[in-house]
């Protein structure tokens, strides 16, 4: 078995969970997520199956789409509802407020990830220094926001943002940098993964549905749909016979890469090298 399958991950449970319940349900060792969601997050969870795990570093399409709430005028040291609280505000930004200022985060911009993150201070994880009360210091890195919407205000301090960005960002430090852009703080309070690439909420299943169901198969969705900007090659009988020994065929192709496929499967990713198609990455069982 081959091919990725679409979870919607329910909120309280781990990424690393979802990968563990569907290894024994289909009983193949190769199995990993495509990014993680943290345990109070809900939403989409791409995984990827058998040598599909392969693929990861093909994943070029990493800008994701969140729905998030945040709560003005407190702030955790989590970040999020789920922490402690280290300080108060009393002042509860409005709507338009909110929407004045949200330009100033759109595009290229510098990011500190919260204390309690999976980030390596020193080989340590900084989740695990911040339990233990230590101070963490953590670089501030790039990030790319695309689209940044408050789309509605949910009661007296929390208000609902969508929010499209690149792989790697917070979306918890987004609503401790908007509260101090606004003279007040703010936290997470609620996160929904809704879009990775090609993987959406349209094509996402229940992890209980899977789980539940005999035939996993048509849950599958396969490596061509999942990466639709790499070109598809299909290969001939004699090059197959070349490429899956390591000989490299002549080749007039243009691009690094293609997707191969032969009789209508994927065989794995070639790359291209003077003149000589090549397997980079072989996929058949």
């Amino acid at each position: 078995m081959i091919g990725f399958v679409n979870i919607y991950k329910p909120s309280g449970m781990t990424s690393s969970a979802v990968v563990v319940k569907l290894r024994k349900k289909i009983n193949i060792k190769k199995i990993g997520h495509m990014g993680t969601l943290d345990p109070m997050a809900c939403g989409i969870l791409p995984i990827a199956i058998g040598k599909a795990t392969r693929m990861f570093d093909y994943f070029l399409d990493k800008v994701k789409t969140y729905k998030a709430v945040f709560q003005f005028g407190i702030l955790t040291d989590t970040l999020d509802i789920e922490g402690q609280i280290v300080k108060t505000s009393n002042v509860i930004p409005t709507k338009n407020q909110i929407d004045s200022v949200l330009n100033m985060f759109l595009g290229e911009i510098d990011q500190i990830p919260p204390d309690f993150s999976a980030k390596s201070v020193g080989g340590v994880k900084a989740y695990k220094l911040a339990r233990q009360g230590q101070k963490v210091e953590l670089r501030a890195k790039k990030v790319e926001i695309i689209h940044y919407e408050c789309i509605r205000q949910i009661d007296e301090s929390k208000f609902e943002f969508i929010i499209t960005c690149s792989s790697g960002t917070y979306i918890r430090s987004l609503a401790r940098d908007l509260g101090e852009c606004l003279g007040t703080v703010a936290s997470m309070c609620a996160l929904e993964r809704v879009e990775s690439g090609v993987f959406n909420l349209n094509n996402s299943y229940k992890l209980e549905d899977v789980l539940n169901d005999s035939d996993i198969n048509s849950y599958i969705i396969s490596i061509d749909k999942v990466f639709p900007k790499i070109e598809v090659v299909e290969v001939s009988n004699n090059d197959f016979s070349k490429l899956k020994n390591g000989v490299g065929v002549k080749t007039d192709l243009k691009k690094d890469i293609y997707l191969l496929k032969y009789n209508n499967e994927v065989i794995g990713v070639g790359e291209v090298n003077n003149g000589l198609l090549s397997i980079k990455t072989y996929l058949m069982e």
